[in-house]
C-alpha cells in the first residue's frame, strides 16, 4: 500500500504524447517547457523540481533537477534546455514544504510568540543540515543559530535560506508523475528551415539541353542568395523505359521522353544507383559538399516504389502483388492510373528482408552525406515499419530529418508524426479563408498537436496547383508566399514555377501543371521581372533575423475589423522582439482596417515594417492600429514590435 502521507497530486504532465507511447518533438535552441497540475489538501505551501536526463548514456545517468514556478489555478511550470540530439526523458517531483510553509505564515502569527515560531523553524533547519552533505549543513547550522538569535525575524526572510531549504527539504513523502515522458531532441532545421525544390534536369542554361548535376551546382549561389536552407531533390535514381510517362502525364511516352523521376530503376540500377543521364556519384558527392560551403544541405527524396525496370522485381518479385494472371499490380490512386509504377507488397511472407533492403537505402544515401530526406506517400506503408527503420535510422546517424509527405486523414498524419517524422506536409495550400487558416493554423499550433507534429507549409508542389494560384497570378502568389513563411517556421517551395509565377494549369480546375517538370525538362529564365525572388529573399532574410519566426508554438492571431486582413503575432523563447504580420487575403484590391494589439505597455510604442520599410507609432494598452495594403505594392506588413516609447518630460 502507497503511504498514506503522501498528500500531493501530480497529474495532466505534458509535453506527454498519448501517455508516453511516443516522444514528444524538441529541438535544438529551445527550451523543453514541461507543465503539470501540482497540488495537494489543505493550505500548505508545495515545492516541485523537473527531473531530466539524456537516455542511453551512462555518463549522464543520473537526474538534473530544475525548481519549477507555480502559474495559476495549482498549474506549475519547469524547462530544461538540450545541448546535444537525442532522446530525453523527464518526471516531475511535487512535497510538502513544511519550511516554505511556515515560513509564509510566519508573518501572520502573533509577534508575540515570535520566538516560539522561530525556534519551530530552526528545527526545521537543523533536520534539513542532518540531510545535507557538510558544507551546506554548516551554513544550515549557522541559519539555525540565527534563527534562534535576535535577528530571528529578518533571518527568516532570507533568500539564501529559503534556497538551501528548497535544496534539501524533506522528499520522504514526494509524490512524482506516473511515467517518464520522453522528448525526441532534433537539430535547429527539423523546427526552422526553408525548403527549395528543383529538379536537376531542368537546370541546364542551354535550352533544349538536360541539366545535371553539375549544372545545379553552377545555381547554388542563386537558390543560397534567396535565403533557402534545404536544397530537395526528385528521385535522382534511372528511371524507368517500361510503360515511361509522356509530356503532360501521357500513357505513351515517346523515345525522346524522360519519364518520371518517381518510376524508379531501370538496367542501370535503383534505389541506391544515380540517373547516368545526371552525372556520376562522385558528380553527387561533390554537389553535396558544393551545396554545404552555401550554407545549405541536400534533401533527397526516397519513393519506395519502383518501375516494372527495376532490378528488384527480377529479384525479389516477392515483394510485388500479383494479379491472378501472374502480372504485377501497378499502383493505382483512383481515377489516377500510375501503370510505370509497382508498389511494394508489406504484407509479403518476406517482409524482414524488404524491411532490412529498404532501410539500406536511407543508411546508403546517409553514407553519402545526405541527412535530410522528404519521404513520398509514407502513408501507403505499414506504420511499424516507419517506427522501426527511423529509429534505426537515427541510431547511426542521430542528426538526418525526415519530412513526411502525406496528404491524407489527419488522424493518419499525426500518427506518421508520432512515428517518428521530423516535419509534415499539411492542408495549407488549400485553407484560403481567412477563418479557416486561422482555425487550421491554431490546431497544429496547440496542444496536444504541437507537441508531436511539426508542420511545413507549401503554397505549391509539382503535384499541387490550386486554383487560387491560378487564377490569382502574383499578387496571389507572394500573399501565399508570405502565409507560408511566417505562419510557419517550417515551409517549402516548389522552385522556379513557384518563384516565375508559373500557374498555367493542364486543364482549367484541375491542380496538375501545364508543361510539368515531373515529365519533361524545362529551361528556366531566373532573370524575369516579374518573379518573386526579391520578395522571397527579404522574407527569408527576416526570418533569420527574428528569432520569433523561428518558432510554431508561440502563434497567435489578432482581431481586425476587416475579414480580409488577417494578423498575427508570433514571439520567441528568449522574449526578445515580437514579430506581428499582417496580410491582405485580397489580391485584387486595396484593404484597410484596424488591428488590435495586446497590450505590450501603457505608453506608445515603436513598429519597425520590416518587409516594406516604414516606422510606425503604435499606441498601447490593447489600443487598436490602423492598417493599410495595397496588393499592387505589398501582400503584408512584417512588424517588429519594438520597445515602449517613453512620453515626452
Amino acid at each position: 500500500m502507497e503511504d498514506g502521507r503522501r498528500r500531493v497530486v501530480v497529474e495532466n504532465v505534458r509535453p506527454e504524447v498519448d501517455a508516453g507511447r511516443f516522444p514528444a518533438k524538441g529541438s535544438l535552441g529551445e527550451p523543453v517547457v514541461v507543465e503539470a497540475d501540482i497540488f495537494g489538501d489543505g493550505h500548505d505551501q508545495l515545492t516541485a523540481v523537473l527531473l531530466w536526463r539524456p537516455v542511453g548514456h551512462r555518463e549522464e545517468a543520473s537526474w538534473r533537477e530544475v525548481p519549477m514556478a507555480y502559474l495559476v489555478n495549482d498549474r506549475w511550470q519547469g524547462s530544461f534546455e538540450p545541448r546535444r540530439t537525442g532522446t530525453y526523458e523527464f518526471a516531475v517531483q511535487a512535497w510538502v514544504d513544511h519550511f516554505k510553509s511556515w515560513e509564509h505564515d510566519l508573518e501572520r502569527r502573533d509577534r508575540a510568540d515570535a520566538a516560539a515560531e522561530l525556534e519551530e523553524g530552526a528545527k526545521l533547519v537543523d533536520e534539513a543540515g542532518r540531510r545535507a552533505p557538510a558544507a551546506d549543513a554548516a551554513r544550515l547550522g549557522r541559519f539555525g543559530d540565527a534563527l534562534r538569535g535576535a535577528n530571528g525575524l529578518r533571518t527568516a526572510r532570507s533568500p539564501a535560506l529559503l534556497k538551501l531549504m528548497e535544496k534539501h527539504g524533506d522528499r520522504s513523502q514526494a509524490a512524482c508523475s506516473p511515467r517518464t515522458p520522453r522528448v525526441l531532441v532534433e537539430r535547429e532545421r527539423a523546427r526552422f528551415s526553408a525548403w527549395y525544390e528543383v529538379f536537376p534536369r531542368s537546370t541546364s542554361p542551354d535550352p533544349g539541353r538536360a541539366g545535371t548535376f553539375q549544372d545545379l551546382e553552377t545555381r547554388l549561389p542563386y537558390v543560397a542568395g534567396m535565403g533557402f536552407h534545404i536544397l530537395y531533390l526528385p528521385p535522382i535514381h534511372p528511371i524507368g523505359r517500361a510503360f515511361r510517362k509522356g509530356r503532360n502525364n501521357t500513357v505513351s511516352g515517346t523515345r525522346n521522353d524522360v519519364g518520371s523521376p518517381w518510376a524508379i530503376g531501370s538496367e542501370e540500377g535503383g534505389h541506391k544507383s544515380i540517373n547516368p543521364d545526371l552525372g556520376t556519384l562522385d558528380d553527387f558527392r561533390r554537389l553535396v559538399k558544393a551545396t554545404k560551403r552555401h550554407g545549405m544541405e541536400i534533401a533527397l527524396d526516397i519513393a519506395f516504389q519502383c518501375s516494372p525496370d527495376h532490378p528488384y522485381v527480377r529479384e525479389h518479385p516477392e515483394w510485388f502483388r500479383q494479379r491472378p494472371d501472374g502480372s504485377i499490380r501497378y499502383a493505382e490512386n483512383p481515377p489516377k492510373k500510375y501503370q510505370d509504377i509497382y508498389p511494394f507488397n508489406f504484407e509479403t511472407s518476406d517482409w524482414r528482408a524488404l524491411w532490412d533492403e529498404l532501410l539500406s537505402v536511407f543508411l546508403y544515401w546517409c553514407e553519402q552525406g545526405v541527412l535530410t530526406f522528404r519521404v513520398d506517400n509514407p502513408h501507403t506503408k505499414p506504420f511499424r515499419f516507419w517506427e522501426w527503420a527511423l529509429a534505426r535510422v537515427r541510431e547511426q546517424h542521430p542528426d538526418v530529418i525526415f519530412l513526411s509527405e502525406a496528404f491524407t486523414r489527419p488522424k493518419v498524419m499525426y500518427q506518421l508524426a508520432k512515428l517518428g517524422f521530423s516535419q509534415s506536409y499539411t492542408y495549407f495550400a488549400w485553407r484560403q479563408e481567412p477563418w479557416e487558416i486561422q482555425q487550421y493554423a491554431t490546431e497544429l499550433t496547440t496542444p496536444p498537436v504541437v507537441d508531436f507534429f511539426r508542420p511545413s507549409y507549401w503554397p505549391n508542389t509539382p503535384d499541387i496547383l490550386t486554383e487560387q494560384l491560378q487564377l490569382g497570378g502574383r499578387a496571389m502568389s507572394a500573399l501565399r508566399f508570405v502565409l507560408a513563411a511566417t505562419l510557419g517556421a517550417s515551409y517549402g517551395i516548389f522552385g522556379p514555377s513557384f518563384e516565375q509565377v508559373e500557374v498555367r494549369p493542364l486543364i482549367p480546375g484541375k491542380e496538375e501543371y501545364m508543361d510539368s517538370e515531373k515529365y519533361q525538362v524545362r529551361n528556366w529564365d531566373f532573370e524575369q521581372p516579374s518573379g518573386l525572388q526579391d520578395l522571397i529573399t527579404r522574407v527569408n532574410a527576416i526570418r533569420r533575423d527574428q528569432a520569433a519566426l523561428r518558432h510554431d508554438r508561440t502563434l497567435r492571431f489578432l482581431r481586425t475589423d476587416n475579414e480580409r486582413l488577417l494578423a498575427y503575432t508570433k514571439t520567441a523563447p528568449d522574449g526578445s522582439a515580437p514579430v506581428c504580420v499582417i496580410v491582405n487575403l485580397d489580391h485584387q484590391q486595396r484593404q484597410s482596417g484596424w488591428v488590435e494589439l495586446p497590450a505590450l505597455a501603457e505608453s506608445e510604442y515603436e513598429v519597425v515594417d520590416l518587409l516594406n520599410g516604414p516606422v510606425y507609432r503604435w499606441r498601447g494598452a490593447g489600443a487598436w492600429n490602423y492598417v493599410m495594403l495595397d496588393p499592387a505594392l505589398t501582400p503584408a506588413h512584417v512588424f517588429r514590435v519594438g520597445a515602449p516609447l517613453r512620453p515626452p518630460e
